[in-house]
């Protein structure tokens, strides 16, 4: 069960977008083709790091390159043209990796349209290697202690 204070970090932690799909993103069965979705959580990722100030510009200046090097996508339900979709995006892990879980729902019913997740890891910059734990900058950005 998760506490008060677990629920204002969560809370915190996240972002919600709206986003509309537009006639480009259907597919012949006249609903979104299941590939623009990747497209919608890359807009709600980017939104979510914004608010911390640690967009990819941002990384880029700290020294490091944040990669999604696994994803998952799970469909509920199909989206359809002009259909407004909220996406709520949450950053769920910190420690060693960046992940940050996603549900994109109807925006006027609340339905469920799908849920996913993105991991992301840390390289540096100037080695191109992979950082096996988030450098403090990540943990500073989002005022959390790893």
């Amino acid at each position: 069960m998760s506490t008060e204070k677990e629920l204002a970090s969560r809370e915190r932690l996240s972002c919600e977008i709206e986003v509309t799909p537009a006639f480009y993103d259907i597919d012949v069965m006249e609903i979104v083709y299941h590939g623009n979705y990747v497209r919608f959580l890359e807009v709600a990722r980017s939104a979510l790091l914004a608010q911390f100030d640690y967009d990819y510009p941002r990384m880029r200046e700290s020294g490091f390159g944040w990669p999604v090097v696994d994803m998952r996508l799970k469909y509920v339900r199909p989206a359809t043209f002009g259909q407004k979709l909220k996406i709520r995006s949450t950053i769920t892990e910190w420690e060693n990796r960046l992940r940050i879980d996603y549900v994109i729902s109807d925006a006027e019913t609340g339905q469920k349209i799908n849920t996913a997740y993105t991991i992301q890891v840390a390289v540096d910059m100037a080695t191109r290697e992979m950082r096996f734990v988030c450098p403090p900058v990540l943990w500073e950005r989002l005022g959390v202690e790893p």
